[in-house]
């Protein structure tokens, strides 16, 4: 809750830039008011069961939404590996600060299992938000997907791979098990638009590729399968590139030493071949994440912008 509070007063005072310090601190105060009041908490909701392992999310639900609001879904990043969904529970302030509902979602680790199961974990989740999106007031056509790293990989692959890529068949749609919440739901699972981190695009070009300073996490994540070249296309974003898909938004260092910045940018050139409306927001010096107070404001007001455009925000 600590961690949580100072994350409130972090955005109140970071995303909003009044005129003048009286200002800033009242308007700092009413924006962590809003947040701190204005959302309830469902923590640690079984979503799936795989593997033998009980797969959760977090749901946090504006009081305020008077009927279906927009919901971004967040995926957390760690190269497969590593990582967890409380972690990032300070990421997706901004979000809430506008008012958004967000459901925060964790996935099986490579030590846990290989892919593609990462990606079939979060295409169960998206399915999960639809069969829940009345119970928590979720607009299914308004559903955002984001995430940094591999959980960019993950939102680029959960808003872009195609039903006959048989990454959704253990999901629960039309198998009302008794574990399972929601309601019956065999739709076709779309996004309204992909907020990219520095995700990876070609893990084909990942597994192919000199190993990053990070050390070699694709070779983890794909293990010693001998279809592994397969996995590999087969969870690349890049295969999934076709018209029609959502809005895309990239951000990149071009200097990132873990994720070349050359997937984000084979990405944002197939996309616009595609005629896939997109952006590639280029941090100049910026390595894989960590980037400065002016990057950020300058990042979110693009999202903004992307999400405004769209018709989103």
């Amino acid at each position: 809750m600590r961690q949580l509070t100072l994350g409130l007063a972090l955005v109140a005072a970071t995303l909003v830039i009044p005129s003048s310090a009286t200002g800033q601190a009242n308007d700092a105060t009413t924006r962590f008011v809003e947040v701190a009041t204005g959302y309830r908490l469902v923590p640690n909701v079984v979503y799936l069961r795989a593997g033998g392992h009980e797969l959760l999310l977090d749901v946090y639900q504006s009081r305020t939404a008077d009927g279906p609001a927009p919901t971004v879904m967040y995926i957390h990043g760690g190269g497969w590996t590593n990582g967890n969904k409380e972690a990032s529970a300070l990421t997706f302030l901004p979000y809430l600060e506008m008012g958004w509902n967000v459901v925060n979602v964790e996935y099986r680790m490579a030590d846990t299992a290989h892919a593609p199961a990462a990606v079939e974990d979060c295409r169960c989740a998206l399915r999960w938000i639809y069969r829940n999106a009345e119970r928590f007031n979720v607009d299914v056509n308004r559903i955002v997907v984001t995430g940094n790293s591999a959980g960019g990989h993950l939102s680029l692959t959960t808003g872009m791979v195609t039903a006959d890529a048989g990454l959704d068949r253990q999901c629960p749609g039309d198998r009302n098990r008794t574990w399972s919440t929601g309601t019956t739901s065999m739709a076709d699972l779309q996004v309204a638009a992909i907020i990219n981190w520095y995700g990876i695009a070609d893990v084909v070009g990942l597994m192919e590729g000199p190993p990053g300073t990070s050390g070699n996490f694709t070779e983890a994540w794909l293990g010693s399968r001998s279809d592994r070249a397969d996995v590999a296309r087969r969870v690349s974003p890049l295969t999934y590139v076709r018209n029609g898909l959502p809005p895309v938004l990239s951000i990149h260092g071009d200097a990132d030493s873990i994720v070349p910045y050359d997937h984000s940018v084979r990405l944002h050139e197939a996309l616009e071949r595609a005629g896939v409306p997109n952006e590639l927001v280029t941090i100049e010096g910026g390595g894989h994440g960590g980037f400065s107070r002016e990057d950020n404001l300058r990042i979110y007001g693009s999202i903004r912008d992307f999400l405004a455009q769209h018709g989103l925000h």
